[in-house]
């Protein structure tokens, strides 16, 4: 048997995960992969370290549930070879007091299911998957590794919402997201470009859910989500920032109610919303109807514009990275923002951003942008072999 760590990313009908070997000097995934539709139509693929397609057939009995698709799941491993000695989960949120990667135990996971109500679209499901999986490997460690804690040490300024200083004490503030994937730009980016890190950074984290960071020797200092994962720039579904005062009308007028705002905010707005047509970035940038460009334009235009206020934010910049779904695929879409953005200084080079090279930027260019794999399960591989000692 192969001892291994295995990396789990859980949503509410999906599991993606992936393998890294424990006693490898340099940590790398030997496969990573996702089941998919739980609890609907389920449907798993799984790809080695090459690319390749790898069988992994679905159970006879279904997956009706997170603990049948780790049944699945560790049996396909165990069969392989492959021994789960270690967990590593994507946690969205730690609220205040979790603000690096620990140990999972009975206080800690309560701890944490407290803070649902900080994160109710996310929470439950990374939470269910460590106790599906504490179901299926009762003896094997798990770690917990937060979306927030990247951004826990950001200036007091930064993390004020303007609202009463009780409300603060509350846990109502600024916390930010996407921080795993931020990490793993900071820990990868010199050895991508062979440079030391840019003093002053910002990533752009363009996906279904997307947010920029400005980063600072390393440390975040400002990000566009803010206490949720709604704030900031549009996304797949969800509104990015909008007036307070629009939902208080919409309320007083429309007489909307709770559940009609949420599900307005998180899944009719977006992408989606102002195209009429898709969230998808890609059935957008095929599509010839007029809506479609106005949403890709929306989308550029609000990244490019906290693209600036996050460069104020630094009092300055020395490097943009483009990571996630869209800002690693999109040639077009990153070609418009460097545009938009040209008065910082970016030179597009048109044949690098088309073929997808890391580096999209002329050597001429005084600003330069590169464009890297999101790599959250790295980073929280790392993190569970070092808080595991494995």
């Amino acid at each position: 048997m192969s001892d291994c760590i295995l990396v789990i990313n859980a949503g509410s009908s999906s599991v993606k995960f992936a393998l890294y070997g424990v006693y490898s000097e340099k940590l790398s995934a030997t496969l990573k992969g996702q089941i998919s539709g739980i609890g609907h139509k389920p449907a798993i693929t799984v790809i080695d370290n090459k690319g390749h397609s790898l069988d992994f057939p679905l159970p006879a009995g279904g997956v009706g549930g997170h603990e049948d698709a780790f049944e699945a799941l560790i049996d396909w491993l165990e069969a392989r070879g492959d021994r789960v000695i270690g967990a590593g989960h994507r946690i969205v949120h730690g609220g205040a007091d979790f603000t690096a990667p620990v140990r999972l135990d009975g206080a800690v996971l309560d701890a944490l299911s407290g803070l649902i109500n900080l994160a109710p679209h996310h929470q439950p499901h990374n939470l269910a998957a460590v106790r599906a999986l504490s179901t299926r490997l009762a003896n094997v460690a798990q770690v917990a590794c937060f979306d927030t804690a990247f951004h826990a040490d950001q200036p007091a300024e930064a993390r004020e919402l303007g609202l009463p200083r009780s409300y603060n004490e509350r846990g109502i503030r600024r916390y930010g997201f996407h921080g795993l994937s931020y990490e793993a730009v900071v820990d990868g980016l010199p050895d991508l470009t062979g440079k030391p890190l840019p003093a002053r950074l910002v990533v752009a984290h363009l996906g279904n859910g997307a947010s920029l960071c400005a980063v600072a020797n390393g440390k975040s200092i400002a990000t566009t989500m803010g206490f949720s994962t709604l704030d900031g720039i549009a996304m797949a579904t969800r509104s990015g920032a909008v007036d307070p005062g629009v939902l208080l009308h919409l309320m007083r007028e429309d007489g909307a109610g709770l559940n009609e705002l949420e599900d307005l905010l998180y899944n009719q707005s977006g992408l989606l919303g102002v195209s009429g047509i898709s969230q998808d970035m890609r059935a957008l940038l095929d599509s010839q109807d007029p809506a479609a460009k106005f949403a890709i334009d929306y989308f550029c235009y609000r990244v490019s514009r906290e693209l600036g206020s996050l460069v104020a934010a630094l009092g300055g910049l020395d490097g943009l990275v483009f990571t996630g779904g869209i800002g690693e695929n999109a040639s077009p879409v990153r070609d418009q923002i460097l545009r938009r953005s040209a008065w910082l200084g970016f030179e597009l080079d048109n044949d690098a951003n088309h073929t997808g090279d890391w580096c999209i930027t002329t050597p001429e260019s005084v600003m330069p942008a590169w464009v890297m794999l999101a790599n959250e399960e790295l980073v929280i591989a790392r993190h569970t072999r070092q808080i595991l000692g494995l």
